[in-house]
């Protein structure tokens, strides 16, 4: 039985202009949320073109129209300033294919959102890290990210999830949950909420900074994880960041913070055995040395100051989320046996204890690279 993206493909090829006839299609890479096709073209001196088409899924992205105008604005004005700099737009950034119409996507007769890039060629994307240098790289790409876009007039971009790394919303919902308590699992997390009780004012800090004007508004991509950089085949050095459907705007900070949570530890996000999940500071080190090495001076000094609290914040709300969903019932993240979230939200909270533990090297460490 074809499934929803096969039963309109045919429609969908049609629609796009790939610079000739399509002499294939095949299911590409390992993403959960769209559903990803490679499109081949043939070409006249015998290679194929590829493609990249997506069905976007209008289940999570509510509005697909703001989201590939945040898309085609930022990829657009990348262009122009990779240009500026002598760089390599086709390989450094993504490029939309428009429709036969000219228009950024299509929507088919099931009422389907589309779009298509170009692939970018001779280029790795990694699923973990298998090298302190990868993590480096990653974060010499997202910094990378924040300086292009540093005069990006991020207030005009569109909140593809809205209030998505709100912290402070994100406590409301956790307390909502609680006092629900839709499936009786209160009673067995208590400690696992009295650390976020306890964490309540904490919850306030970056978003208070940025109404009071003290952090800037900023273009983030808010899914800040390795597979989300290509990096170059031959010198492994990350080239084009990728995935910009979360691209909002917010914190810079979010981004660098969400990095760490994953990356600066060695353990699984749902490892049961908490004596295995630890906080790295030298993978820390690396990444910060990274990020601040190619971010720069477009990054303010309160910016700066405030990574600490960015990775604090960004894994602190991870674990928030995780709990809240398992107090609700496990309705949101994918969960392949009980009390997984739960796990998952355990290994948070210990990485944010830890983290606390270190917080003055932590610190000593932004200020080495600022």
């Amino acid at each position: 039985m074809l499934q929803q993206a096969e039963r309109t493909l045919q429609e969908v090829l049609d629609a796009f202009d790939f610079g000739g006839q399509v002499a294939g299609v095949l299911r590409y890479g390992q993403g959960h949320i769209n559903d990803t096709f490679c499109v081949y073209v043939q070409q006249a001196d015998g290679d194929a073109k590829r493609s990249i088409l997506q069905r976007i899924n209008t289940d999570t992205f509510r509005d697909p129209a703001g989201l590939m105008e945040n898309i085609v604005g930022v990829t657009e004005y990348l262009r122009r300033v990779i240009q500026e700099k002598g760089g390599d737009p086709e390989r450094e950034t993504l490029t939309v294919i428009r429709t036969k119409k000219g228009e950024a996507f299509f929507t088919d007769s099931t009422g389907g959102a589309w779009r298509a890039y170009h692939f970018v060629k001779d280029t790795v994307c990694l699923q973990q890290v298998q090298t302190p240098e990868q993590f480096y790289q990653s974060a010499w790409t997202f910094g990378n990210f924040q300086r292009l876009l540093a005069d990006y007039p991020a207030h005009t971009l569109h909140e593809t999830i809205p209030q998505f790394h709100d912290t402070r919303d994100r406590y409301k919902k956790f307390e909502k949950a609680v006092e629900a308590n839709v499936c009786g699992r209160a009673a067995e997390v208590q400690a696992e909420i009295c650390f976020v009780r306890e964490h309540q004012a904490d919850c306030a800090v970056l978003m208070d900074l940025l109404e009071s004007g003290k952090l800037p508004l900023r273009v983030t991509h808010n899914d800040t994880k390795l597979n989300n950089v290509l990096l170059d085949k031959k010198t492994g050095c990350g080239l084009c960041v990728i995935d910009l459907d979360t691209v909002m705007p917010g914190l810079s900070l979010n981004d660098f913070g969400d990095s760490i949570r994953f990356g600066a530890n060695h353990s699984a996000e749902d490892e049961p055995d908490l004596s295995l999940v630890n906080f790295d500071l030298e993978l820390f080190e690396i990444y910060t040395k990274g990020f601040l090495g190619a971010a720069g001076d477009a990054l303010t000094a309160r910016e700066k100051e405030m990574l600490p609290w960015g990775a604090k914040l960004m894994t602190l709300e991870c674990g928030m989320r995780f709990l809240t969903d398992y107090l609700e019932g496990d309705h949101y993240f994918k969960t392949h046996r009980p009390g997984q979230n739960l796990d998952r939200c355990r290994t948070q909270f210990k990485l944010v204890r830890d983290m606390e533990a270190h917080w003055p090297e932590m610190a000593a460490i932004v200020q080495k690279y600022s």
